[in-house]
């Protein structure tokens, strides 16, 4: 019975410890998102950059919206694999927010872009972003023209190279799955010029 008996001890503190492992992580994870919230809503206050923690290597520089989903994410700068892990950010290769050109973000798709499987042409998305140059808060709505699944390797083709749009990026399939061998790939055009943002669509970020 002792081999047994310690066989069992065994695999209750295996699984005890994969629990405790599981609640730090969602635990950290809640706790990044309040820091990268607080973040951004002193960037909408000061128009400064401002690291969610003393050590990140990255800022939040943008406030993603899709309104049909229900969808409301803030965006951080430099699409590293560490700054993916909280949240969706954008990609240096295009253009900055604001400025003429395709605005790039990339996302996890088992979760900042998991909603992105909902999403339909005609779609609006509306990104917020602090002007420094004209000291305000803008905003910006694209309308969703094209939603494609393509191999990594199509990616570069399909993005636009210096037309006035929004291109989102995930991998495919959504969820889980152990292989991700395709890229989603969502393409925006403006659906009219940049224009101050409302007070009320700063709340979120500003309040927490």
């Amino acid at each position: 019975m002792k081999p047994l008996r310690i066989f069992i001890a065994l695999v209750l503190f295996a699984g005890a410890s994969l629990t405790a492992r599981a609640m730090y992580l969602h635990a950290k994870a809640d706790l990044a998102s309040v820091l990268i919230h607080r973040a951004w809503g002193k960037t909408v206050v000061d128009g400064r950059p401002h690291p969610p923690w003393p050590w990140a290597d990255t800022y939040p520089v943008a406030r993603l919206r899709i309104p049909r989903l229900g969808y409301d994410e803030v965006v951080l700068e430099g699409a590293t694999p560490r700054t993916l892990a909280f949240g969706p950010a954008r990609l240096f290769s295009g253009a900055g927010l604001g400025e003429p050109g395709n605005v790039e973000l990339a996302g996890h798709r088992t979760s900042w872009f998991r909603p992105l499987e909902n999403l339909d042409a005609r779609d609006e998305i509306q990104v917020q972003w602090f002007d420094a140059r004209k000291r305000e808060l803008r905003e910006r709505t694209y309308t969703v023209d094209d939603i494609r699944i393509v191999t990594p390797e199509e990616v570069t083709s399909l993005v636009p190279a210096s037309d006035d749009s929004l291109t989102l990026i995930t991998c495919y399939p959504f969820g889980h799955h152990p292989r991700s061998p395709q890229r989603f790939v969502v393409i925006a055009s403006p659906a009219g010029p940049s224009r101050l943002a409302e007070p009320s669509r700063v709340a979120k970020g500003a309040q927490l």
